[in-house]
């Protein structure tokens, strides 16, 4: 098994106490829901892919309890259980979510969350932990005495979570999150790509903070995977004509460049310097080494500032 780094040099996630590759490998697809992916995976691929993960050179992984109801945490659980744990060094982060029956979000909720999760994943602690999607409830819910920042920061106290952070959709909502000094990771999603910039502003509050930055889903959710010729689809809903007509130009910009189109999409996240892990979802063994070898594909560096000019208007990203 390689160590993690061997191959990938670790970078400060901001001002914790962890180092982490570039790359962090998502397990959203590990869950098998076809509503947002379009597509099944069977446990057995998904339990080879972590394998997969755990034996490679990136040691940072990245799932939540409400990925398929708690499945993709099992199936990591059941990957780390066959290797005998997190090996030295592995970030596993995970993120508590709402009662999936009665959506309560209270801080009863959270601690009940983050308990069937290290119940499912077989272990006693995280390094990282996120709040998940705080836009279900609204800010002064997430804020209160008995909300769930409190219990999260309990739950750090405590040292069942090392770190903790937030995930989520609304720029603005993550930038009222960021103002309260209790989080040390944000974590930003289909809202800095090739083809949506929203996160810019919450990029550089975070940076000013020192607080780290985690962008997930460069891919947009797999059109600048596989192309505007395969998908029509970015954030999980069927994109506009003119995201699509920008994601046709940047496929045939790389095409004539030689440059894979995943390549391109994620690099332009890794070489960020404000950003310090890119996470990516995978749900087959054999993508684990090829994600790995798209983000150190070679590309002109001539290429980016037209890239950086081809983002969809405005007026159509996720903000």
């Amino acid at each position: 098994m390689s160590a993690p780094g061997d191959v990938f040099p670790l970078r400060q996630l901001g001002r914790t106490s962890l180092r982490v590759p570039e790359i962090c490998f998502g397990g959203s697809g590990l869950a098998s829901m076809p509503e947002v992916f379009g597509y099944d995976v069977p446990e057995e691929r998904a339990v080879a892919t972590v394998r997969a993960v755990l034996a490679g050179p990136v040691g940072f992984l990245d799932t939540s309890a409400g990925y398929g109801d708690g499945r993709s945490e099992r199936i990591i659980g059941t990957a780390l259980a066959e290797v005998g744990g997190p090996p030295p060094g592995f970030v596993l982060a995970t993120k508590v979510d709402p009662d999936p029956a009665t959506g309560d979000f209270s801080g009863a909720a959270v601690r009940r969350s983050l308990e069937s999760s290290l119940t499912r994943l077989g272990v006693d602690r995280v390094p990282l932990l996120y709040l998940h999607d705080p836009e279900r409830i609204s800010f002064e819910q997430g804020m209160a005495s008995d909300g769930p920042v409190a219990e999260l920061l309990r739950i750090q106290e405590e040292g069942l979570a090392r770190h903790i952070g937030v995930a989520g959709g609304p720029v603005d909502l993550l930038r009222r999150y960021l103002g309260t000094g209790a989080f040390e990771v944000v974590l930003t999603h289909n809202r800095w790509t090739l083809l949506d910039r929203s996160a810019e502003r919450l990029i550089d509050a975070a940076w000013a903070a020192g607080v780290a930055v985690v962008n997930a889903a460069p891919f947009g959710g797999g059109l600048l995977a596989r192309g505007p010729g395969r998908q029509d689809r970015y954030a999980y809903s069927v994109a506009d004509r003119a995201v699509l007509d920008r994601a046709r130009e940047i496929a045939e910009l790389c095409a004539a460049h030689e440059v894979p189109l995943p390549a391109a999409a994620i690099q332009f996240s890794t070489r960020d310097p404000r950003i310090a892990a890119t996470v990516i979802g995978v749900t087959r063994p054999e993508r684990v080494a090829e994600t790995l070898e798209l983000s150190r594909w070679p590309i002109p560096e001539e290429l980016w500032p037209t890239l950086h000019q081809l983002a969809a208007p405005a007026d159509h990203w996720q903000n």
